[in-house]
């Protein structure tokens, strides 16, 4: 290796300084610190890589990394100790109000002696104020009225033995009455459920309609329209009330001849006497005292032995009718009809 012995410097040929002894000194250790550096390494690296300066360059960021963080934990340190100051504050604010608002909330209880009773009983004192609570463990009876100026609450069951006079009475939730006796009106808003039997001493009026699961005991019932979607059953009689219709007589009756009715517009009798001179024709019109609405179905019946050789017809319309025969009755004859009347 003869070229790297020539880039070999040589330490006598630098000149020797001879200043000081402590310069001789220093001058050595630069010599040898310049002889160090000259140096390579047989492997290709040189000494200064190995023991230069970069362990005073490492030891400089080590320190400057840990100074950093514990100014960084410094800082949210300080925030953390500060909310939690800010916490404890809040929680002794809210602490003391409260234990305020219960000690200003607090009763005071007091007991009476039998000598605060006697007082009670004999004259108007007043005992205690609005912030007080009287406590009675005893049952407890007054003689005359009591007068609550304030609302009343019961904790428990409200007998009342007399009578109960209310102004006006609210009730939210469910109410269970022996027996209510109401002498004004009585409105109800929602529906109504009666298990038991309802007696009415006046009159009932339904205005909307009606609907009976059982039959309807009544000893007369008054409708304007009756409307049946099964058979009628009728037990008894049928009577046919309403004003009687007006009549009138036709030439058939002849001369001199008469005739009067009875009855109603569903069911009547009719006697007819004939004069002189009767011919075929319409003896008699029975005129309905309310027209029907539409042309009626007359049932007619003759009365008598008399009726019985009458060969007769009717003629009927919405508002009346009329009892004639196809053939001549014989003069001065007397007979009568029965009819009735069915839409």
């Amino acid at each position: 290796m003869p070229e790297e012995e020539k880039k070999t410097p040589s330490a006598s040929a630098e000149p020797a300084t001879t200043d000081t002894p402590q310069d001789d000194i220093n001058a050595l250790e630069g010599a040898q610190a310049t002889s160090n550096d000259g140096i390579i390494d047989a492997t290709g690296t040189s000494s200064d890589s190995a023991d230069g300066p970069k362990p005073d360059n490492k030891s400089g960021n080590k320190k400057g990394g840990i100074k950093g963080l514990l100014q960084r934990f410094n800082i949210y340190l300080l925030l953390f100790v500060f909310i939690l100051g800010v916490a404890g504050v809040i929680i002794a604010v809210a602490y003391f109000q409260s234990k305020s608002a219960s000690t200003t909330s607090t009763l005071k209880t007091q007991d009476l002696t039998q000598a605060t009773l006697d007082q009670v009983a004999n004259s108007d004192a007043a005992i205690g104020d609005s912030q007080q609570v009287l406590t009675v463990r005893s049952s407890t009876v007054f003689s005359g009225k009591v007068l609550i100026r304030s609302g009343l609450e019961v904790a428990g069951n409200l007998n009342v033995g007399g009578t109960l006079a209310l102004n006006n009475i609210s009730v939210s939730g469910a109410s269970q009455l022996g027996q209510v006796q109401v002498n004004k009106n009585l409105a109800v808003a929602g529906d109504t459920g009666i298990q038991g039997s309802l007696t009415v001493a006046k009159s009932l009026q339904v205005n909307g309609g009606a609907t009976f699961a059982g039959p309807i005991s009544a000893p007369q019932i008054t409708t304007s329209n009756l409307q049946l979607n099964s058979d009628l059953i009728l037990t008894r009689h049928i009577v046919a009330g309403g004003g009687t219709p007006s009549r009138s007589t036709g030439p058939a009756i002849g001369s001199g001849g008469s005739a009067s009715n009875s009855g109603s517009d569903t069911a009547g009798s009719v006697s007819i006497n004939t004069g002189g001179g009767a011919s075929a024709g319409c003896f008699v019109t029975i005129n309905f005292t309310s027209r029907y609405n539409s042309t009626p179905r007359i049932l007619l019946t003759p009365v008598g032995s008399g009726s019985g050789t009458i060969t007769y017809y009717v003629n009927r319309t919405t508002s009346n009718f009329s009892i004639c025969a196809s053939t001549p009755p014989p003069s001065g004859a007397s007979f009568g009809f029965d009819y009735f009347v069915i839409n």
